[in-house]
């Protein structure tokens, strides 16, 4: 699903915290936005499903279109904007349910009950999530039970459940150990075949290995969007070759 992004101008009342930004995102690519921390990276994510709006005295002025449709059009229903445009936080935050219940709750909020085709999806998801294996024999135990690493993935797997277009991951890693950390690359990898995936990092290793276009962002601007290589390797901006490098951020 292509995401088109233009002339976007965020404000959390008086503070203008994204400034004049317009990009597009192909379908099936992982892009990675990365910057100092207040940038503005995570503000922007949260714009593709509308995650701001639950946040007070906020203004956007600009056009976010997935798949020719413009996501703050008076018609659209944000519930259902939700179901197409997923999305995994920087810590793990499963239900207090079961394992099972955890991957099937988003089915069943929209109104799936036949129970063998919520058994079906939720092996299929799990398996998706590279966890089958690991939880098969204790589906019906608390998602708590799990380790973070594997709670970061059943996230991951209830964002799938419903079979979003889009996946937005606010820093999805940052909480794990490196072992995990890797098992969630090879996700992402893995995932960009069924979705559009969108990743927010503090990690620039990370962004340059699971990436294939990485945007820079500074003080609410973004300064430079380009593919991963170029990005950095050849930077065109001094401000992104001055980031990359290690002089500030």
């Amino acid at each position: 699903m292509k995401i088109e992004v233009k002339d976007i101008n965020f404000y959390y009342g008086g503070f203008h915290a994204l400034k004049n930004i317009s990009m597009e995102v192909e379908q099936n690519k992982v892009v990675a936005f990365i910057g100092p921390s207040g940038c503005g990276k995570s503000t922007f994510l949260r714009l593709f499903n509308r995650m701001n709006d639950l946040i007070p005295d906020t203004r956007l002025t600009g056009q976010i279109l997935i798949d020719g449709k413009d996501i703050y059009a008076p018609n659209i229903e944000v519930d259902e904007l939700r179901k197409e445009v997923g999305m995994v936080f920087q810590r793990p935050n499963p239900f207090p349910k079961s394992i099972f219940e955890n991957v099937a709750y988003g089915l069943r909020v929209n109104g799936v009950k036949d129970k063998d085709f919520i058994a079906h999806r939720v092996e299929e998801t799990l398996r998706g999530a590279a966890l089958w294996d690991e939880v098969k024999d204790k589906l019906k135990a608390s998602a708590y039970a799990l380790s973070g690493g594997q709670q970061q993935r059943l996230c991951i797997a209830r964002a799938m459940a419903v079979s979003p277009s889009v996946l937005l991951m606010d820093e999805p890693a940052s909480a794990l150990d490196p072992i995990s950390t890797s098992k969630v690359e090879e996700l992402i990898r893995e995932l960009r075949k069924e979705v559009t995936i969108i990743i927010v990092t503090h990690n620039m290793q990370q962004a340059a290995r699971v990436s294939d276009k990485t945007a820079f962002f500074y003080m609410g601007e973004m300064v430079e969007y380009d593919d991963t290589k170029i990005i950095f390797t050849n930077p065109h901006k001094t401000e992104t070759q001055n980031y990359i490098t290690g002089r500030f951020g």
